[in-house]
């Protein structure tokens, strides 16, 4: 019988709660990992969340790693801020982790954390899920050569994103996701942005153009009425939408023989059902634990969109700079 992987959730506040549930559920339908204790700064948090789930609650992720039971892997879902200590502390326990987005704070912190991972042969995986949505999932391996994609990301305010910009907030999702399918480096970035309900960047563009010729304009903001998640890619004779909350997708093709009065592309629209993007990216970390295969998102992946991020954040604030 396979032994069961023995996972923790460190931080479970409003997101890191969702993974503790995950965890549980894949134990409670017979998979092959279960999770053994859920940790948080916050006492009655950590303790609420333990008894929904019947598992140990502890306050300091140093209890797991020093007399307790070894554990196999953990979902690090703390702020922000901490998460290069509470990931370096489990890499070097041994530990794979799942580290929620951004990575880290800076690049340096990723790299280190990138370092540790590949010498101890562990995994590191980053969450970001909009990789595990259903639309993206079945419309990813028809992009094949981008050379424009356009994207506008946007959000009711919620004062628990206010740690970082809405650019580590949002944007980086779209980062993340165009990084891979681009496949070059940035030759030019222009970007600009606006607080408008906290001292940070509230909503902020970005044009990035490649070296290859592919550009890319993200918008993302904090201050919407509703929630908005779509991208557009265009390609050869081709374009492709992505709508993510309706999971929505429309794609526009170039007719081979184009007829006078008609219209010159063909398209088509169909909606993936509802899927569980968390629980889909759960099972990813677990199964690339389990055969030591490479994460959907590994940690050089959530650097890369990190480091870009960064880089916008910095043009925003030298333009607030020169116009202040």
């Amino acid at each position: 019988m396979t032994k069961k992987l023995r996972a923790a959730v460190i931080g479970v506040g409003y997101l890191g709660r969702f993974h503790a549930q995950k965890y549980a559920a894949l134990a409670a339908a017979g998979g092959d990992v279960e999770l053994i204790a859920v940790v948080d700064a916050d006492a009655n948090t950590a303790r609420a969340v333990a008894n929904e789930l019947n598992v140990k609650a502890f306050t300091s992720y140093a209890e797991l790693l020093g007399d307790h039971p070894k554990l196999d892997l953990v979902s690090v879902a703390s702020t922000t801020e901490t998460h290069h200590a509470v990931a370096r502390d489990c890499l070097a326990a041994g530990v794979h982790v799942l580290a929620e987005k951004p990575i880290t704070v800076t690049v340096a912190e990723a790299d280190e954390l990138i370092a540790l991972a590949d010498t101890n042969k562990l995994i590191l995986q980053v969450g970001h899920l909009e990789r595990f949505n259903p639309a993206w999932l079945a419309v990813r391996d028809k992009i094949k050569q981008p050379v424009f994609i356009e994207a506008h990301r946007m959000a009711p305010f919620k004062a628990r994103g206010i740690d970082v910009s809405v650019v580590l907030d949002l944007m980086i999702h779209d980062l993340d996701l165009i990084l891979p399918l681009i496949g070059s480096p940035v030759a030019d970035l222009r970007a600009s942005g606006v607080s408008v309900l906290t001292d940070g960047i509230d909503i902020a563009n970005a044009r990035i153009e490649f070296a290859n010729g592919c550009v890319a304009n993200l918008t993302a903001s904090r201050t919407s009425t509703a929630s908005l998640r779509r991208l557009r890619v265009f390609q050869h004779h081709e374009y492709i939408s992505i709508d993510f909350g309706e999971r929505r997708i429309g794609i526009s093709k170039k007719r081979d023989a184009l007829v006078e009065g008609e219209p010159p592309l063909d398209n088509e629209t169909f909606q993936q059902p509802p899927g569980d993007a968390l629980m889909t990216e759960v099972q990813a970390f677990v199964a690339a634990v389990r055969n030591g295969s490479k994460p959907v998102v590994s940690g050089r992946e959530g650097r890369d969109a990190l480091a870009i991020a960064l880089d916008i954040d910095r043009m925003i604030a030298e333009r607030h700079k020169t116009f202040s």
